[in-house]
């Protein structure tokens, strides 16, 4: 019989047929993980008769939960080693359940964002099998995988390259809902380059594709997310709530990880709106319980800061969660904005009663450092949103009332215009005389 080990485990195999293995490794997933893993294993790479169609069953559910198990436990090589090895397999499986097992195994090693290097080229090895096996569906949909791959390592070019030679290949052949992911992908890779036309539009069509066929939770939670992204983008932050409250939803009904997405852009659109006292509610309310951590904490403190107008304050809690802000590119992008407009407000507020005041009395009513509100003064100066000079020989800042605007430049140009108008007259008439 067999010895396989593994996990520090040693299991005999030969005795116990494999569906009475299988139970033994369902019963200790949640007790003995590591001993499961190992007869879960045992199973996945047992040789079997290919008219034994209950061991192949067994095959089958065996790979399947060692895989979710390995996701699960962060265990990205072995689940790569998994993937390549279970290849010999496939054949006994009828091309729509082996395409099922290698699609659920990458996606399975993809979605635990382990970042060891080896995704895009595990995902590769995968494309080149899928095509020497000549199965087309198979290969489009981890074409697709990969086009999120390139997305995530900001490798827009390639991802832009695979997803229209894609797209063209999948309105060719009709499948619509991977045509709908490939198109909100692609939308995708617009907005990160700052293309939010093109973004639109392929949103537009990832749209009216979707609205053809059944879109699953997912997908559609996914299209409401980036629409609320393209709308945040355009400054409509009451569409792009509504957006992300469905997003947050359809991710919440699935127990999907990206729920926590969708309630912190909701969060993002409250503060945006200035309306950070409803941010406290949301974030008790049921829903949001089981979210609760490190990026809403982030975002409540945000929301206090804007509250209580604090410039001083909300640079602190940019330091302090700067894994969950900086972090987040979205956020991020409109949280400087946020900063600017709060830094511009209290400023003009401190400089208000003056006629002429030291810098230096300025920043410690403001409570930041010199080199950060003279920038941001000269900023409002060359703006015009302040009328005064910066005299940094005397550190001071003399601000002037704002004058009635002149017009005699608008009465000057009046008068030319008027005067060009009777030289034309005149000169048609002149071409009238005989």
């Amino acid at each position: 019989s067999a010895i396989i080990v593994n996990c520090g485990f040693v299991v005999m195999a030969g005795e116990d047929s494999l569906h009475d293995l299988l139970d033994d490794a369902e019963a200790l997933l949640n007790s003995d993980p590591e001993k499961s893993m190992v007869l879960l294993e045992q199973i996945a790479m047992a040789e079997v008769s290919p008219r034994a169609e209950e061991d192949i069953k067994c095959k089958e559910i065996a790979t399947l939960k060692l895989g979710k198990a390995l996701a699960k436990h962060k265990l990205a090589k072995e689940l790569g080693d998994l993937i390549r090895m279970s290849r010999k397999f496939l054949p006994l499986y009828s091309k729509a359940k082996a395409a099922k097992i290698v699609r659920e195994l990458v996606d399975n090693f993809l979605d635990m964002k382990s970042s060891t290097g080896i995704e895009v080229d595990l995902c590769n090895e995968c494309i080149e099998w899928a095509k020497e096996e000549k199965r087309t569906f198979l290969r489009q949909t981890l074409q697709a995988r990969l086009i999120v791959l390139y997305l995530e390592t900001d490798n827009y070019i390639a991802a832009i390259s695979l997803s229209t030679t894609l797209l063209k290949e999948l309105k060719k052949l009709d499948d619509k809902a991977l045509l709908v992911e490939v198109q909100l992908l692609e939308s995708r890779v617009f907005q990160k380059l700052g293309n939010i036309p093109k973004s639109r539009a392929a949103l537009t069509s990832a749209k009216t594709t979707a609205n053809s066929i059944y879109c699953p939770p997912k997908l559609q939670a996914s299209l409401d997310l980036q629409s609320g992204i393209l709308h945040a983008q355009e400054k409509d932050f009451k569409t792009a709530y509504s957006y992300f409250y469905e997003s947050f939803e359809g991710y919440d009904s699935i127990d999907d990880h990206r729920a926590i997405l969708g309630l912190k852009y909701m969060l993002l659109c409250k503060i945006m709106l200035n309306m950070s006292e409803d941010v406290p509610a949301l974030v008790s309310s049921k829903l949001a319980l089981k979210y609760t951590g490190s990026e809403l904490d982030a975002m409540q403190s945000v929301a206090k800061c804007s509250q209580d107008r604090s410039v001083s304050e909300f640079e602190k809690t940019v330091i302090e969660y700067q894994k969950d802000i900086s972090g987040d590119p979205i956020v991020q992008f409109h949280l400087d904005a946020l900063y600017d407009t709060l830094l511009e407000q209290n400023l003009a507020r401190i400089i208000e009663p003056f006629s002429q005041v030291e810098v230096t009395h300025v920043c410690d009513m403001i409570d930041l450092p010199l080199d950060t509100v003279e920038r941001k003064l000269s900023q409002m100066i060359l703006d015009k949103k302040l009328h005064g000079i910066l005299d940094q020989g005397s550190g001071v800042l003399i601000v002037y009332d704002e004058g009635s605007p002149d017009l005699t430049y608008k009465a000057a140009l009046d008068t030319i215009s008027h005067m060009g108008q009777v030289v034309d007259a005149l000169y048609e008439k002149a071409k009238t005389l005989p």
